[in-house]
């Protein structure tokens, strides 16, 4: 058998057919109106709205904080003052209860001189006090330099009564009236200065800080050391009226023309004067009389009792006022305000009587007592 020799084994598979590669998927064509629109908030919208309503409540909360502590703030400052007004408040009425002692020392009859400087002694040891009280305040910042006026006011006042003291004592065996007094005087202004130092450089000054604060409610004390009117306007002559009824009362009986007598009696309100005969009197809620009390004499009287009675009374017994002068000088006059009088009777004649107690030395007392009969109306 023929091997056919044109037999030809292939060995390898037929190249597989390349394939295309696909060919792109065909876009949609464009609709006429271009690219399709989303409709709504873009993306972010949200978180911008949450960002731009939580910065509203930070700024909110920081407001309402910032008004919490302006509230508090203002709150402490009152009170601060507050405070530091109730001490100064306490040192204010002390020092001008000391003021009114040391004038009733100076116008008390009988006293020695040695018992008028140990006096004084006491009133500028309790002054002294108030001196530390001052010193250990704490006021608020603003207040720091009137607080030191403050104890500025009160450190004349305790060398005023000190200086007094010693110038009663070194002048004791004197009989210089006229030069013992310009020293008394002299210590007397330091008084004086006391009480512009506490009106102008503290009170005055603490008021307008108050008012720049915008601080309302809160009262600055006064305090006026100086009781007398006198003292005021006069010191030489009124330590010279002192020392002479003071050396005139140790040495013997009092000398020269003293006493005082009753001038004008009026009724308040209206001004009707009560003379020797019948007068109507209007007696409305406010009735009142008003004494007018004369130094007739030449020498200085003190601690002189004048009463206002009115008689007779609806019931309970008479109406019965009594006050005190405490120093009048020669030839002044002191008006006396009697108030308070309660249920007058109406409709029939009443008496108001004024007596004036006498003085050491004086004789005629025909003019210390008048009565004056009224007729009581309603308003």
């Amino acid at each position: 058998m023929d091997v056919d020799d044109d037999i030809e084994f292939d060995f390898f598979e037929d190249e597989a057919e390349t394939t295309e590669a696909p060919s792109p998927r065909a876009r949609r064509p464009l609709r006429p109106g271009g690219p399709r629109r989303r409709y709504g908030p873009p993306r972010g919208a949200a978180p911008l709205m949450r960002l731009l309503l939580l910065v509203s409540f930070v700024v909110f909360l920081v407001l309402v904080f910032a008004l919490l502590v302006q509230s508090c703030a203002s709150a402490s400052k009152h009170d601060s003052y507050t405070h530091y007004m109730d001490n100064v408040g306490k040192i204010a009425t002390q020092s001008t209860t000391n003021g009114k002692s040391l004038m009733t020392v100076l116008t008390t009859p009988g006293l020695s001189v040695a018992q008028i400087e140990i006096r004084l002694r006491g009133i500028a040891g309790q002054e002294q006090q108030n001196v530390a009280a001052a010193v250990n305040l704490n006021p608020p910042g603003p207040l720091r330099d009137e607080n030191q006026h403050l104890v500025e006011a009160l450190e004349l006042r305790v060398s005023g009564v000190q200086g007094l003291a010693t110038s009663f004592q070194k002048t004791a065996k004197s009989t210089d009236t006229s030069s013992d007094a310009a020293v008394l005087a002299d210590q007397a202004q330091r008084l004086i200065a006391s009480d512009v130092v506490w009106d102008d450089l503290f009170k005055a000054l603490a008021v307008q800080q108050l008012q720049h604060d915008g601080v309302t409610g809160v009262a600055v004390p006064e305090s006026h050391f100086v009781a007398s009117p006198d003292l005021l306007s006069a010191p030489s002559h009124f330590m010279a009226l002192i020392l002479e009824r003071v050396r005139g009362a140790a040495t013997s009986a009092p000398t020269g023309l003293h006493g005082t007598n009753i001038g004008v009696v009026t009724a308040q309100p209206g001004g009707e004067v009560l003379l020797s005969t019948l007068t109507t009197v209007t007696a409305t809620t406010t009735l009142a009389f008003e004494v007018t009390v004369h130094n007739g004499g030449d020498s200085q009287e003190v601690q002189i009792p004048v009463t206002l009675t009115i008689a007779p009374a609806p019931q309970g017994g008479p109406i019965t006022k009594t006050q005190t002068i405490d120093v009048i000088n020669p030839g002044e006059d002191k008006t006396l305000t009697f108030s308070n009088l309660g249920q007058v009777p109406f409709a029939s004649q009443t008496n108001v009587t004024v007596d004036v107690a006498t003085v050491p030395g004086e004789t005629n007392k025909s003019n210390n007592s008048t009565s004056y009969p009224v007729i009581f109306s309603l308003p």
